[in-house]
């Protein structure tokens, strides 16, 4: 039976964590100091965080070999 391929976008935007936990980078955050965001907006852009249970598992199909 031949590989499966894996989501080449998905692939780049979120990384499957050993627990299972799917992380991701914010959107929005590229251009901080344009287009007037406010600093409590720039604070929550920062860092990376988990997605939710069913998004996550819509992202785990997208990575056919991922735990």
């Amino acid at each position: 039976m031949p590989k499966l391929k894996t989501n080449s976008g998905a692939k780049k935007r979120f990384k499957v964590k050993k627990s299972g936990a799917v992380k991701f980078r914010r959107a929005g955050s590229r251009h901080l100091a344009t287009f007037g965001k406010t600093p409590k907006q720039k604070r929550g852009l920062r860092g990376t965080s988990h997605l939710g249970s069913s998004d996550a598992m819509k992202i785990k199909e997208c990575f056919p070999y991922a735990r």
